[in-house]
């Protein structure tokens, strides 16, 4: 490009602003400015164009031009952030500007960003995050639903139908599980739109060929666009039901087997390179731990581990399991947040307990939460009353605690987005903790 011709003058809202060519293109394709060049990335200008004028907020061209130029995003305090997402929208920015305000996810650089109050007090079942760094939270029969910018959609109302989980099928539809109500005929699944709140369509099961009630529980999506659930019905509707995401057919049941649970899971995981199911059944729901992995192509339990018969004790009660695929094991975590692996490559085998954290013992909040746990990208993460540890490197090894001191116990977290939500118990808070952006060298 010559330098005459790769400079761009604008008159925004009636300010002139100069850039250049260079410096536009760094928008990408799909922005507004994007359509200026050609598809050699040639600036597209006559010679009777002097200036392209934009009727738009200048000061907010402004901090987006200045994005384009250094990667970085500044603010002033006199400008409302919900001013500047509402132009970058209009330019085809907001990706940049998202990118811009925090870096990619790391747990031992993660800083609390916001907190946010929920609508009603106690009772929270589930905070699910969104892939493009919004969440949903759950309590009772209503959802809250959060874009990015922490904007609230309309609520989703159930109608009294207790909530089991959540789960987004993509930025834009939700999937919510949720429990049967007798005489009523409701309960089971349905596909939600994340902006309205509108109900698209329900996931139905089908036993002998007759649509049957049902209690929906866990969920969870596979990458070839499969939606599992763990489901219990009034007969043999007892399983792991699996429908197709885009028609929202059901296309598989897996029944549970005599002395097992799968109807009443508590969590439910796709493992991407075996192309199982972990499906996990844990304390209090039932009296004993039931862990399996369900091989659907064969219809087939290719591991699985309980602890029936076994001698049971708090320090050794099962609260929440994991599977992890790159190391073959399958990491477990008690009320002390405790940690135990189990070797998937054993079809029988122990739990190998790692203590760490006995100082815990004496200490438990009146009304605790049970442990989770997450795995994001090679980092373990495990709840414990009102902080999240982050465990790193082949052993483990307790790295960083996020903590703050308001809103009670954890009940619940989850990763996505690039951003970590955590749910705590008192109040419905939420917290938002995202990684810093990188420095600009």
């Amino acid at each position: 490009m010559g330098i005459q011709k790769d400079r761009v003058k604008f008159n925004v809202g009636g300010r002139i602003f100069e850039s250049t060519a260079t410096t536009l293109a760094n928008a990408g394709r799909n922005s507004l400015f994007g359509a200026m060049f050609d598809n050699e990335w040639n600036l597209n200008s006559d010679a009777t164009t002097t200036e392209h004028f934009i009727d738009r907020n200048p000061d907010c061209f402004s901090v987006l031009l200045d994005l384009l130029r250094t990667g970085e995003l500044y603010v002033p305090q006199y400008l409302p952030e919900k001013l500047l997402y509402r132009e970058a929208m209009y330019y085809g920015l907001l990706d940049h500007v998202r990118s811009a305000k925090w870096g990619p996810f790391d747990g031992n650089r993660l800083g609390l960003a916001r907190s946010v109050t929920g609508r009603a007090p106690g009772d929270g079942t589930a905070i699910r995050a969104g892939p493009d760094g919004g969440c949903c939270v759950a309590h009772g029969s209503m959802v809250h639903v959060y874009d990015w910018m922490l904007e609230e959609h309309p609520a989703i109302n159930l109608d009294y139908q207790r909530v089991n989980d959540a789960g987004w099928l993509d930025s834009e539809n939700i999937v919510l599980s949720a429990c049967e109500r007798l005489g009523k005929g409701d309960g089971g699944m349905g596909l939600f739109s994340a902006s309205s709140g509108e109900l698209r369509y329900k996931f139905h099961v089908k036993h002998e060929n007759q649509v049957k009630s049902y209690t929906a529980g866990a969920l969870s999506f596979s990458s070839d666009y499969k939606l599992f659930s763990s489901c219990k019905g009034r007969s043999n509707e007892y399983g792991i039901g699996v429908w197709d995401q885009v028609t929202g057919k059901q296309i598989d049941f897996f029944y549970e087997p005599p002395g097992w649970s799968l109807g009443d899971a508590d969590k439910l995981q796709w493992l991407h390179g075996t192309n199982c199911l972990l499906v996990a059944t844990l304390f209090p729901r039932k009296d004993n731990c039931y862990i399996s992995l369900l091989d659907f192509r064969d219809k087939s339990m290719v591991w699985s581990w309980s602890d029936v018969g076994a001698p049971i004790t708090d320090e050794r009660r099962v609260r929440d399991a994991i599977a992890m695929e790159e190391t073959s094991s399958i990491c477990v975590v008690n009320e002390y947040e405790d940690l135990g692996f189990m070797d998937l490559r054993r079809s029988a085998g122990s739990v190998r307990w790692s203590s760490r954290s006995r100082l815990m013992k004496g200490k438990m909040p009146d009304e605790p939460c049970y442990p989770k746990l997450a795995l994001h990208e090679g980092q373990l993460f495990s709840s414990m009353n009102d902080c999240i540890s982050v465990f790193c490197g082949p052993d483990y090894v307790l790295t960083s605690r996020l903590r703050r001191s308001y809103g009670g116990s954890i009940c619940d977290f989850s990763i996505g987005g690039d951003r970590l939500f955590a749910l705590h118990s008192e109040e419905n808070v939420f917290d938002i903790w995202e990684t810093p952006p990188p420095p600009i060298v």
